[in-house]
């Protein structure tokens, strides 16, 4: 029995065998087919490929990018015109990275293919497909291959006269108080208003330059208002007549202007080129200063610029060299030592014109902004590292204090006022919920006040015993703070409307009104009563985002910037 149970085992071993080898002999088989199948495939006649293959490249090259030289003509056909074929700027903006800063890429891509409403700006997306616009919005935010100049051709060839000095009436064109006007810029639609402070309504609304950047400057008696835009174009206005008057381009990237305590000159601070540029009161070119270090190595956009009225001068700061420039406009200014002197008294040594050439102080630490003390001999600057500003004696071109803040305070939005019988000033902070509040005399820091949040602005007023600070680099962006400037704490808000963003306090004349920014562009300016805090009237606006009274900004309320 077990001989019969082996030999069955072993007959099905062998058949389990033979079936192995069998299928291996199939599986070869079939192995040496497909090399059969695969050597005639390779002589696959050429012509039963190409359909497939043209259409493969069909497909690829409609979802390749346009050309560069592509986008290049796109460019020439659609936007040149306007901007410049330089795309330095025409009767549109530059479109250049230093000058499309504030303009993130997706709202460009809507600009190019929906235009801009109430400006001449068209749009393309009827024309274009949306990676040639795609292509052509990252051809403008690709810099140059080389610095583009704008020097005393550029800017001389770019002056526009629409009247000449003397030809307009010296008498305001209307019956509302001069002094007590308000210049509202409309960044919306790129508009600027003129508002009676006494009815609030507006007098006249005008077309702007393309983003107006920095505050607009007064002539000291309030007839004139210059204004500076972001592509280097500056405007005089005539207040009495409500006329622009003159324009000319001082620069490519231009951060602000100053004009000086006499009148008579203008400053303009540019980002690009580096210069500061120097303009008489009616716009023409007087002078242009390069921006470069005391061994002419270096050269730095410049950061700011405004007036120091006491000191019959200009003082600019430089983003890029750790140095603060006076300048002075004084006919009596002294000379300037260059190099090593022998003998100050005996004019020992070489020297330049004290006159509109720069008289360094040079710092240990960068400055980007700064604010003037009442006596206007100090600056009292932020600190690039952050958590402290510097203060800068101008008379000792030196540091001479330490300002312990928090964050980064802005402080070219601060303020001054008398607490207890001393000078304190107020600032506003970019990064933290802070007001600080700095005694001016020992540096020492007098209170931090505690806000919803970042904030941009703050303003006060001479008659009034509040300070207004908004939050707008905060989630609190719709909400106002009132601090009471001899209690150094916030007493009262207010949130007019929920979710919209609301900044730039400016009061009235006599400090019994305080307008604020609805900051949209369905936007409007809200009165508030200085004392009651409450809302009494709005006047629709496109985005106000500053608003400026011609008598606070010509005497220099310690309220308001300056």
């Amino acid at each position: 029995m077990r001989s019969e149970v082996t030999r069955e085992a072993r007959g099905e071993r062998r058949k389990a065998c033979r079936a192995v080898a069998v299928g291996r002999a199939e599986t070869v088989q079939s192995q040496a087919a497909s090399r059969v199948r695969y050597r005639r495939d390779r002589f696959t006649p050429l012509s039963s490929l190409l359909s497939p293959l043209l259409l493969l490249a069909a497909v690829m090259l409609s979802l390749a990018p346009p050309a560069a030289g592509q986008t290049a003509a796109a460019y020439a056909q659609h936007c040149a015109n306007c901007h410049g074929a330089d795309r330095l700027g025409g009767s549109g903006p530059a479109l250049l990275p230093e000058n499309l800063e504030r303009l993130r890429r997706p709202e460009a891509l809507k600009v190019i293919a929906a235009g801009r409403t109430a400006t001449q700006m068209p749009g393309f997306g009827d024309k274009l497909r949306a990676d040639e616009i795609e292509a052509l919005a990252s051809h403008i935010y690709t810099p140059l291959a080389q610095a583009p100049q704008w020097g005393e051709r550029e800017i001389r060839a770019s002056r526009v006269e629409h009247h000449k000095p003397g030809s307009l009436p010296d008498k305001p064109a209307f019956k509302a108080d001069p002094l007590n006007l308000f210049v509202v810029v409309e960044g919306g639609d790129h508009h600027v208003t003129i508002l009676d402070g006494d009815r609030f309504e507006p007098l006249h609304r005008f077309a702007s330059r393309y983003a107006l950047h920095g505050g607009p400057k007064f002539t000291p008696e309030g007839r004139y208002v210059f204004f500076a835009s972001r592509d280097g174009w500056v405007s005089k206005f005539d207040l009495y007549n409500l006329k622009t008057v003159a324009e000319i381009r001082a620069g490519i990237n231009t951060r602000n202007l100053a004009v000086s305590g006499d009148g008579k000159f203008v400053m303009v601070a540019n980002y690009l080129p580096h210069t500061l540029v120097l303009l008489d009161a009616d716009l023409n070119l007087m002078k242009i200063l390069e921006a470069r270090d005391s061994e002419g190595r270096k050269t730095s956009r410049v950061s700011a610029v405004y007036d120091a009225a006491p000191r019959r001068s200009f003082v600019a700061a430089l983003k890029d060299i750790p140095e603060v420039w006076e300048i002075s406009y004084d006919e009596h200014a002294e000379p300037i030592p260059v190099g090593l002197i022998h003998d100050f008294r005996l004019k020992e040594g070489a020297f330049l014109p004290g006159r509109f050439n720069p008289r360094r102080s040079v710092l240990t630490e960068y400055l980007d902004d700064f604010f003037f003390t009442p006596s206007y001999n100090e600056l009292m600057a932020t600190s690039r590292d952050g958590g402290k500003g510097q203060v800068v004696h101008l008379d000792v071109r030196r540091k001479i204090a330490t300002i312990e803040v928090p964050g980064m305070p802005h402080l070219a939005s601060g303020i001054t006022w008398d607490y207890q019988g001393r000078t304190v000033m107020a600032t506003p902070n970019l990064r933290e919920g802070v007001v600080t509040v700095v005694d001016v005399k020992s540096w020492q820091t007098v209170k931090h006040i505690k806000t919803l949040g970042p904030g941009f602005f703050m303003r006060s007023h001479e008659k009034t015993r509040y300070a207004w600070v908004d939050a707008m680099m905060s989630p609190h962006r719709d909400t106002l703070q009132v601090i009471d400037k001899q209690k150094l704490e916030v007493v009262a808000s207010v949130t007019p409307e929920p979710g919209k963003t609301l900044a730039h306090i400016e009061f009235t004349r006599d400090g019994r009104y305080a307008l604020a920014s609805l900051w949209e562009n369905d936007g409007a300016l809200i009165v508030f009563d200085a004392e009651t805090l409450k809302e009494v009237k709005r006047i629709p606006m496109r985005r106000p985002v500053g608003k400026y009274n011609v008598y606070n900004k010509i005497t220099r309320s310690e309220g308001t910037s300056h």
